[in-house]
């Protein structure tokens, strides 16, 4: 009669467990897990000047991606993004910011897979810097060029009081009538956009895993990869 008690007990115990543990990969499939790095070719330029919300993005794959022992995803890959924000650099002050979502990806084979991935890095031809957190480029700041463009406008301002009044007093007019021209000019001028520009390659990391089954990445027959590094660019 003791007995029955600790049966019950260590059957509770093991179906807890079955059900707690995940189930395993189906034979034949190949998963890239969240957080799976994928080098891109971007196919066609963005920006902070000419984009738009809702402007759609294109890219290749540069760079083969294994799963499973297996390459999943080839060179020659299709994925297709999404323009999500854009915001113009401030004239004062205010990096330009361009959001990019990642939506759809196409295997050299015809097979899709629809998913959500984020910008996780980009290479030197961008112009702008990329914040891994937010998946955002911001455009360079330029105070530097401000200040520079109000300090030669105040000097060639002093340059020509001193000559037309030959007096300290008309170079200190002259400054200051210079720097507010220079101070004008930088308010009429936004600062630096980001540039994302055709045949750049970024880094997309997919948030959720996405698999597929043997056949999907049966690359057989698939036609041979096309090149869009910046030497073969129109």
């Amino acid at each position: 009669m003791l007995l029955r008690p600790q049966v019950a007990l260590i059957f509770a115990a093991v179906l807890g467990c079955a059900q707690s543990t995940p189930p395993a990969a189906a034979a034949g499939e190949f998963t890239l897990p969240p957080g799976t790095k994928v080098p891109l070719s971007l196919i066609n330029t963005i920006s902070t000047k000419h984009s738009a919300p809702g402007d759609r993005v294109y890219l290749e794959t540069s760079f083969p991606v294994l799963g499973g022992g297996r390459i999943v995803i080839p060179v020659g890959s299709y994925v297709a993004g999404t323009v999500t924000r854009v915001k113009k650099p401030g004239r004062i002050k205010g990096r330009g910011e361009l959001y990019v979502r990642f939506d759809s990806l196409t295997l050299p084979n015809g097979v899709t897979r629809d998913f959500r991935a984020r910008l996780g890095g980009v290479d030197a031809a961008a112009t702008g810097d990329l914040d891994k957190s937010e998946g955002v480029v911001k455009s360079e700041g330029n105070k530097a060029g401000d200040a520079r463009v109000v300090g030669e406008a105040a000097g060639a301002g002093a340059s020509i009081g001193v000559i037309a009044s030959r007096t300290a007093m008309g170079a200190g007019v002259g400054a200051a009538a210079g720097a507010a021209a220079g101070l004008i000019g930088v308010l009429a001028t936004r600062g630096p956009d980001a540039v994302l520009p055709r045949g750049s390659t970024v880094e997309m990391v997919l948030d959720r895993a996405v698999s597929f089954n043997d056949g999907e990445i049966n690359f057989t027959n698939s036609p041979p990869p096309s090149s869009i590094s910046p030497r073969n660019l129109p």
